[in-house]
């Protein structure tokens, strides 16, 4: 088959290489130069199968009521006069129960187990280097009441199949001795050493590589203009050259939409309403003055829910949610405030290792945003529109990466008529197990 992809972020290249191993000729058209130079460039690089919770739990909205006026509150919601954002802060607190939210976990696993194993496989293939450690993920806490209540998130982990264990603080510091600048603030936590971490970017760019070299088409500085449908079939996508300004229409037997948060508004034009809706999250890329002293482990700060890795010699830090539509503004007092925020911390935490200086003092913080495309379940939409010819793969919130291999995979396996081996609600497919109830995308 012929098949357009749209979007070259990880979602989009993994699916056009997936597509390519299974004989299909691919085009990939993204705005930008190269892949992952939006949502995929600057995430927290962890590849966290264990934790993958669901931002909808019981204790949401209270917790968001809370964060409404503190500028460095990890999930800020900001009312816009969007009907798009208001529908889906309803389907959002209809998810806040906890029936729900194991239900979603489970999905959210399945995926997780068979998106890591797929990313395993095309490293084994490819022999892509991406700062990867393997040295597994620990969420560390500073407050005994949240600790205590970590066991319950472990026990649910280890009902899907994945080990995420209760740690003391000194079996902690054994497993990252980084942390013992910071181990007397430091109650306990838990820790899944089959999770890793790895930057997204130089994954997913050099994928691209590879993948042209085995036949991938690409229109690259591109916009992606408008889809085209005609009695319920997919007919074409037009797209514009940024560089010429020259229009011309794409044509296949097949088109896949992963263009993140932007899929929504794509998929409007041919009447497919897809519940996908912002949430803006930053980073903060830090060079490493003490290499030596730095986490090989990646972790998670229970206080702030942010996220730190190492890549390299610099260390990462990842984190909070705002969700208030496309702004991808980083000089708002607001951004600022967060971003200070994360280079605080790892000056908090890990003392002297990172230069966390800013620019007016001699530094080189690199900071970053950028928009994780989430639906109220968290659930991303993996499949079948209601427009034939028309496909799928968006909606991954803060887990593209870690799900990005698998879901690239298995929109390619369906689209070729496969079964992907996993129990998982598929949109448009019929279902499949306990957890399998169909997925809808509605035609307008």
């Amino acid at each position: 088959m012929q098949v357009v992809v749209l979007g070259a972020g990880v979602i989009g290249v993994s699916t056009a290489w997936h597509l390519l191993q299974r004989g299909h000729e691919v085009t990939l058209v993204d705005r930008q130069a190269d892949a992952a130079l939006e949502t995929s460039f600057g995430n927290a690089a962890q590849i966290s199968v264990s934790y993958c919770e669901p931002w909808a739990n019981r204790e949401a909205p209270l917790k968001a009521l809370k964060w409404l006026f503190d500028p460095e509150g990890p999930l800020k919601f900001r009312p816009q006069l969007d009907p798009a954002q208001w529908l889906w802060g309803l389907q959002f607190l209809a998810q806040c129960n906890d029936a729900a939210f194991e239900r979603n976990v489970a999905q959210l696993v399945a995926l997780g187990s068979y998106s890591h194993s797929a990313l395993k496989d095309m490293i084994a293939t490819t022999g892509i280097e991406f700062n990867r450690l393997t040295k597994g993920i620990a969420h560390y806490y500073t407050s005994q009441q949240s600790f205590d209540a970590a066991g319950n998130a472990a026990d649910l982990m280890r009902r899907h199949g994945v080990n995420r264990r209760v740690v003391d603080r000194d079996e902690l510091l054994r497993i990252e001795p980084a942390l013992r600048a910071f181990g007397d603030r430091i109650v306990g936590g838990t820790y899944t050493e089959s999770d890793e971490s790895g930057d997204c970017r130089v994954f997913t760019q050099a994928l691209l590589q590879r993948a042209q070299l085995k036949g991938l088409q690409t229109q690259m500085s591109h916009d992606i203009v408008r889809l085209q449908a005609q009695g319920g079939q997919a007919r074409g996508v037009v797209v514009r050259d940024r560089t010429s300004g020259i229009t011309r229409t794409l044509h296949a037997d097949a088109y896949v939409v992963a263009c993140g948060s932007y899929s929504p508004a794509l998929l409007r034009q041919v009447g497919v309403r897809a519940p996908i809706y912002p949430g803006k999250g930053y980073s903060a890329t830090l060079p490493l003055l003490r290499p030596q002293d730095a986490p090989q482990v990646s972790l998670l700060d229970d206080q702030l829910k942010v996220a730190m890795s190492r890549l390299g010699n610099h260390l990462r830090i990842a984190g909070t949610i705002e969700v208030g539509g496309y702004d991808l503004s980083l000089d708002t007092p607001l951004a600022r405030t967060r971003a200070r925020m994360l280079v605080r911390r790892i000056e908090e935490v890990f003392p002297g290792v990172a230069d966390t200086r800013t620019p007016e003092e001699g530094g080189d913080p690199q900071f970053w945003c950028g928009l994780r495309p989430a639906t109220p379940t968290n659930i991303p939409l993996i499949g079948r529109t209601a427009v034939q010819g028309l496909w799928v793969n968006a909606g991954h919130g803060t887990l593209g990466w870690t799900h990005g291999a698998g879901s690239g995979k298995a929109l390619a396996e369906l689209l070729s008529g496969e079964v992907p081996a996993m129990d998982f609600r598929f949109c448009g497919m019929p279902p499949s197990g306990a957890n399998g109830s169909r997925m809808r995308l509605h035609q307008a």
